[in-house]
């Protein structure tokens, strides 16, 4: 006896019932959530026009956001979750800043929740003929503990150099930690992370897209570049770990130019923190504490920095505020390199107000990019803060990967973050914001090396662009929030 098969109209009632009921949860998510809403605009009109697409590719792409310490935190009973720490009181080295910019030392704290910690040493590593062999170095002489994170690390060339230095390193009984993100690794075939686990080092993935168990994260990114050495010593900036950042490499021509730095003193107690919330995230092990600021030695430098977290989860927005307020502060000069320049709003607007109070305003870009669509969309939004009196070069060198903010050669915020959506929005940064007047006078010096290779951009020009070019930045620039 068969069994009866069911109603056609039953089954097509039902999907219709299903569809709906999937679209409606879907545009009322991107309602509930997005907080720009040129956005929630975009994708609830997709899951309306387009159904099935439509909400695939939000579940993929358009629920881009996390928890990861707010899982933690909201765990705990009100009376012992931490505080915000909103009071002025609470910056132990106010009397080591000037004046003039105390008031963002304070802003800092408030945003990240971490002290602004004195007695460091930053030391600026131009390309990767200058920060590989210092990194390697570190490595070679670790004696407790290598904690690494690389958004890209290649398998080959100067990878396996690293390669060989992390195994070496676990063999001689140093524990070694390495986080990859789970995209950024597949930029190289084989992947490292093999050839690692191969050589007994402990490796994790962080938010590996993957169709089982679902993980569909593949927006969200780390780009955070950490090398945390027995707790003295960080690496941190905007450089992955591959051939393509050293300058002059077996008679090749330079295909990037870029800056790391090396950091010792208490801050490394703040990145060796990331590392260690970005590797329980990602595997469920705590790794141990690392030691107390106040119990680090610190340096005669006496630079004064801290360090700031961003990403698409409690985070979000933090380094935004700060570098609104960093433009703010500026009295004299302001000075930006970025790979990639789509400021969100604020972020331009706060730009365009500091060029009409008279302060010098001068960002350098790459003429020629790795995705020449970014510079296309970032043509189309030049033109506002052009007419404002923002300066902008293009650097007709190498590609121009370095992230580097200066403010009157005295504060000084660098780190792996972009000035566009991806980086402000999507991926999980680190930035270091540094005070020190000397720091801020030897980064001036490469800038004006860079800006002396540069062509301007003038307002003139920007206008005079051919219609169909206008139209092509402009078609670019309207999907920016995506690229």
């Amino acid at each position: 006896m068969s069994l009866p098969l069911p109603d056609p109209e039953l089954l097509r009632l039902v999907a219709l019932v299903s569809g709906v009921s999937v679209t409606v949860l879907a545009a009322g998510h991107a309602l509930l959530t997005k907080r720009d809403p040129r956005s929630a605009a975009a994708w609830v009109s997709l899951c309306v026009f387009f159904p099935v697409i439509g909400v695939l590719a939000y579940i993929a792409l358009g629920n881009n956001r996390i928890r990861t310490r707010a899982r933690r935190l909201h765990a705990l009973p009100p009376e012992e979750q931490p505080a915000l720490p909103l009071v002025r009181e609470h910056v132990a080295t106010e009397h080591l800043i000037a004046p003039e910019y105390r008031n963002l030392a304070f802003l800092g704290l408030a945003a990240s929740g971490n002290e602004l910690l004195t007695g460091n040493s930053v030391e600026a590593l131009f390309c990767g003929e200058n920060a590989y062999p210092a990194m390697l170095l570190a490595i070679r002489e670790a004696r407790r503990y290598v904690y690494l994170a690389s958004y890209i690390f290649d398998s080959r060339g100067v990878g396996a150099e690293f390669v060989e230095a992390l195994a070496a390193a676990r063999a001689r009984g140093v524990e070694v930690r390495v986080l990859l993100d789970g995209f950024g690794e597949l930029y190289s075939l084989p992947r490292v992370g093999g050839r690692l686990r191969a050589r007994g080092v402990r490796v994790a993935r962080f938010l590996q897209p993957r169709l089982w168990p679902p993980n569909f994260t593949v927006n969200l990114r780390n780009h955070r570049k950490i090398l945390v050495v027995d707790g003295e010593m960080a690496f941190t900036g905007g450089m992955n770990i591959r051939d393509k950042h050293v300058a002059v490499r077996d008679g090749r021509p330079a295909e990037v130019i870029d800056v790391h730095f090396r950091l010792r003193g208490p801050v490394v107690t703040q990145i060796e923190e990331v590392f260690a919330a970005d590797w329980l995230f990602s595997t469920r092990e705590a790794l141990p504490p690392p030691p107390n600021a106040a119990q680090v030695t610190m340096l005669p430098e006496e630079a004064e920095c801290r360090v700031i977290v961003d990403g698409p989860n409690e985070d979000l927005d933090k380094l935004l505020w700060v570098l609104v307020g960093a433009i703010s502060a500026a009295r004299s000069s302001i000075r930006i390199m970025t790979p990639y320049f789509l400021p969100p709003r604020e972020l331009a607007v706060a730009l365009q107000t500091a060029a009409l109070r008279g302060v010098a305003v001068t960002i350098v870009l790459p003429a020629h990019n790795n995705f020449p669509f970014m510079t296309w969309a970032t043509t189309h939004a030049l033109g506002e803060l052009l007419g404002t009196g923002v300066r902008v070069h293009f650097y007709t060198g190498p590609f121009l990967h370095t992230k580097l903010l200066l403010v009157d050669d005295y504060y000084a915020q660098v780190g792996s973050s972009n000035l566009d959506p991806r980086s402000l929005r999507l991926n999980f940064e680190l930035a270091v914001e540094i005070y020190d007047h000397a720091f801020g006078c030897g980064v001036a010096t490469h800038f004006d090396e860079i800006l002396a290779a540069s062509r301007q951009l003038h307002y003139a020009a920007w206008r005079e662009r051919s219609l169909p070019r206008r139209l092509r930045d402009a078609v670019f620039w309207v999907f920016s929030p995506y690229l």
